[in-house]
């Protein structure tokens, strides 16, 4: 979203580990926070600037692009 301060998706992620998806974010955009969860885990809907969802597989793979959420 444009009111949110720096980078806000990482296409170029999916197919990298989570943890390294969720280092890269962090160091791209200091203002965010990368959250690695296994795909399917419940989480809440409210959006906020600083939060970014980082979904894996059962294999720690990145499946879906990271987005500001």
């Amino acid at each position: 979203m444009s009111h949110c301060k720096g980078k806000s998706s990482w296409p170029e992620l999916v197919g990298a580990t989570g943890e390294g998806a969720a280092a890269r974010i962090e160091r791209e955009n200091p203002h965010v926070d990368a959250i690695v969860l296994l795909d399917g885990s419940p989480t809440t809907k409210d959006f906020r600037c600083n939060r970014v969802w980082v979904w894996v597989n059962s294999h720690g793979v990145v499946i879906r692009p990271p987005k500001i959420g």
